[in-house]
């Protein structure tokens, strides 16, 4: 049995996919099936949506960090730069003063 093919949707129509069954007078079972989507899978964006606002459906795997949390990961890695640079440096300047 082969592996089945996922379809992808865009942050777009999910929102629009939620939106929709919030303000519709349709069923979600019917918005679900004229989008040619499970009815499960507009309560799981649903959720997402509630709980994360704005930062659900960042794509791609990609976690939707807050400025906080994107502020911290980008020190996170300049420090390991830095850090990195330095050791470099420690080590050139070991190799520099023994060939004196």
């Amino acid at each position: 049995m082969g592996k089945e093919n996922r379809r992808k949707y865009d942050a777009d129509f999910k929102r629009n996919a939620v939106l929709l069954s919030i303000q519709s007078e349709k069923s979600v079972r019917e918005i679900a099936e004229n989008l040619g989507i499970k009815k499960d899978l507009i309560y799981q964006w649903r959720t997402k949506l509630m709980q994360k606002g704005e930062l659900a459906f960042p794509g791609n795997g990609v976690q939707a960090l807050t400025p906080d949390q994107q502020r911290v990961k980008d020190l996170e890695k300049q420090l390991k730069d830095v850090e990195m640079e330095r050791d470099i440096l420690k080590k050139a300047m070991a190799i520099f003063s023994r060939t004196q």
